[in-house]
């Protein structure tokens, strides 16, 4: 947008020419067209404070920056002096909402409706709050009672589909929804960031990286956008720009805790030694140690020898001993001569990762359980509500339900890339939370 490359954002906030939807939109376009511009807006809103005895219309437009720049308590506390206008009311309400404070922002936005502020507008922003509260029907009411060209714009379409999902509704429609939206207006942050989610979880990382790098673009920028961006840079080993994304965020909420922990993990990552060889050499034998033994055309004595001792891959093999072979029934020298000429074939011999082999712990037994421990056991992972890297590490490792993560230790999970002390203590956290633990805790 060449307006947001021209604009004097300084002179837009404190002078005092007309300031309303138009200008706001300005504004941010610019910041979205250049981060830089970032500042300029944090100055002119310190230029602002610093006047004595503000007009109400001032105290609008003062409220409506704080709220642009993330400083949601501060604006409310401005607002709620300011004119009593449309406008001052409906940013009251949006302030209101990010402090999860839901009642207060939908009272705020029925006052902005009757202030004046666009009717179709209000009803979206209502229903909004009315989600986010946990009253979906109520919210779909509200989408339901709308019709003509607001059905067809982006916040409309953006607004539905997470109304749908809130209701459990089919995530075909969810995504459908939100590509719509993204196709009525391509900058629409919080539609490109819901279908960068969606595809984030199906695995799709390149289009959800695009996805999340239009969203970054936009102004103001979601945090979650912004998390999730920087932990797809780390993936790719990309510290500097992960850490930009962190930055970003901290710019704006100097504490929060999880963007400072990420960027110290990136911080930390970016002076990591990688040898890319030493990685494919260990990514060959993990495929090697892989194999299933019923591969080789083993005789029947020795294939039921190795299926009664629950020697399933080469890799078990490595890790069991010459004599614990000879020690199952009916398995003398000629299967042990047999055995040790399949791992020569492939450069492995019996025994080699002998010292690597966990002491197994018995498996949660189903008999044992009651009825509420093995629905806890068989819930997905989803439902402890993991940060995205951490829930990166679960796809990666397999786990799919919590009964899977329980027979991890701690050192399996700290195994998977990008996967950290501060991942682990929050998924102990979550565990906790159920009276659960990783394997080999106390």
């Amino acid at each position: 947008m060449s307006i947001g490359l021209d604009l004097d954002i300084r002179q837009s906030i404190v002078s005092t020419a007309a300031f309303g939807p138009r200008e706001i939109d300005e504004i941010t376009a610019a910041i979205a067209a250049n981060y830089a511009r970032y500042g300029d807006l944090r100055d002119a809103v310190q230029e602002l404070e610093s006047q004595p005895g503000r007009s109400p219309a001032t105290s609008a437009k003062l409220g409506v920056c704080q709220y642009l720049l993330g400083r949601y308590r501060d604006a409310i506390e401005v607002l709620t002096k300011a004119d009593g206008g449309a406008l001052t009311h409906f940013y009251l309400g949006k302030a209101y909402l990010a402090l999860d404070r839901y009642e207060e922002a939908f009272t705020a936005y029925e006052s902005a409706g009757k202030a004046g502020y666009d009717k179709d507008i209000i009803a979206l922003a209502k229903a909004e709050a009315k989600r986010y509260a946990g009253d979906a029907t109520a919210a779909l009411k509200l989408l339901d009672d709308l019709s003509g060209a607001v059905e067809q714009t982006a916040e409309y379409l953006y607004q539905r589909s997470m109304t749908v999902q809130a209701l459990s509704g089919n995530p075909e429609e969810v995504v459908a929804l939100l590509e719509r939206a993204v196709a009525s207006r391509a900058s629409h942050a919080g539609a490109l960031f819901g279908l960068a989610l969606q595809n984030d979880r199906s695995g799709n990382d390149d289009y959800a990286r695009e996805l999340y790098e239009r969203a970054a673009q936009q102004f103001p920028t979601h945090v979650g956008t912004l998390l999730n961006l920087g932990i797809l840079y780390e993936d790719l080993e990309q510290y500097e720009r992960a850490k930009g994304c962190y930055q970003r965020i901290l710019d704006a909420y100097p504490a929060h805790p999880r963007a400072r922990l990420f960027f110290r993990d990136a911080d930390g990552s970016r002076d990591m030694f990688y040898d890319e060889e030493a990685r494919r050499q260990q990514d060959r034998l993990s495929q090697v140690l892989s194999v299933p033994v019923t591969d080789y055309e083993l005789s029947v004595r020795s294939r039921n020898c190795l299926q009664k001792m629950g020697i399933m891959t080469l890799g078990d093999l490595t890790e069991t001993t010459e004599q614990e072979l000879l020690q199952s029934k009916n398995f003398g020298e000629t299967s042990l001569i047999e055995i040790r000429e399949m791992l020569h074939s492939k450069g492995l011999e019996l025994g080699q990762f002998a010292h690597q082999k966990r002491e197994e712990e018995p498996l949660y037994s189903p008999d044992s359980m009651s009825a509420d421990e093995r629905a806890l056991m068989d819930r997905p992972i989803s439902d402890l509500s993991l940060s995205v890297r951490a829930r990166k590490c679960m796809v990666r490792l397999g786990l799919t339900t919590v009964g899977e993560l329980l027979r991890r230790t701690p050192d399996d999970l700290l195994e998977c890339k990008n996967f950290g002390v501060t991942s682990l203590n929050e998924v102990r956290e979550k565990l906790t939370a159920h009276g659960l633990k990783l394997r080999g805790e106390a």
